[in-house]
């Protein structure tokens, strides 16, 4: 099931924070996956109403996702000033959406029915694309560097571990024109992200306006403390087949068999990060190496 828009009180946020929970029909004892849409140029897709090959997989598998609309979301255009103090990637105030959430839990539970009692709120993870996989990263011990010089550092311990898809990466390989027009991302910092976390990278990613390299995106995982784990989703571009939507017209690499690999093995992950006696992560793991043509490869450490 899935029930939207939810909206929920923010005082000192431009406008209420809107939210979609979706949700297995049965069961207790949930985990939960708050997601973090990304920053494109479509309409919907950055919002809650996006990435539903993802959440729909989740949530028919087991999770409680919640998606958020977060204030960079096109959907607000001329409702909310994209030129305000953290400019047009609200890198704050999307990390603070998510903890808003994670406090608003009862509230949540109220307003979807049937869902009362049924999360489980000691396994909580978090997931991303794009920009919103920067938002999980912060969430995990990602820091940032702010335009007064502050270190800033917004991890939510509430939250056990993460998945990071296609985010921005090593700022050393930060080359194109995004660093003068987004500076935050020449400050990433993973040096403190200790959370476990799987970070998803296509291997055919590359955004001249960001980088040249497809070793930008890997920053996650090769800058960041252990325990980690890479997924190099191979003829990947930045939508990974389509994973923002079930018809995405910026997607580059429409491919559905991607998209089913990405969402299988993300929910595999998951499930084994948030209960190490769920073997769901090994068994997909050794089931990708065995493939004849396998559509990734793992990397861990």
């Amino acid at each position: 099931m899935s029930v939207s828009p939810i909206e929920l009180s923010a005082p000192g946020r431009a406008v209420p924070l809107q939210v979609r929970v979706s949700a297995p029909v049965t069961g207790r004892d949930l985990p939960i996956i708050l997601f973090s849409h990304g920053h494109g140029s479509s309409n919907h897709l950055s919002s809650l109403n996006g990435y539903g090959p993802l959440a729909n997989y989740w949530a028919a598998r087991g999770f409680v996702v919640i998606q958020p609309t977060h204030l960079s979301s096109a959907t607000l255009r001329g409702v909310v000033d994209p030129n305000g103090p953290e400019g047009a990637l609200f890198w704050r105030s999307r990390a603070e959406d998510m903890t808003r959430l994670l406090d608003a839990l009862d509230a949540i539970e109220e307003a979807v029915p049937g869902l009362r009692g049924r999360m489980d709120r000691r396994r909580v993870a978090v997931a991303g694309h794009s920009l919103g996989a920067m938002t999980a990263g912060m969430l995990l011990g990602q820091r940032v560097t702010d335009v007064d010089g502050s270190v800033v550092d917004l991890r939510d311990a509430r939250i056990a571990a993460g998945v990071i898809i296609a985010g921005p990466g090593n700022p050393n390989y930060l080359t194109g024109a995004a660093g003068d027009r987004y500076p935050i991302l020449r400050t990433l910092d993973f040096s403190a992200m200790t959370a476990p976390a799987l970070v998803v990278v296509g291997d055919r990613d590359v955004n001249p306006m960001f980088s040249d390299q497809a070793e930008y995106r890997v920053g996650a995982y090769t800058l960041s403390p252990s325990p980690k784990d890479l997924l190099t989703v191979f003829g990947g571009e930045h939508i990974l087949g389509g994973i923002s939507g079930y018809d995405a017209a910026e997607t580059t690499d429409e491919n559905p068999a991607r998209v089913e690999a990405v969402a299988q093995l993300t929910w595999a992950y998951l499930r084994t990060a948030l209960d190490a006696a769920d073997p769901a992560w090994r068994a997909a793991s050794e089931a990708l190496r065995a493939a004849p043509s396998p559509l990734a490869r793992v990397d861990t450490k």
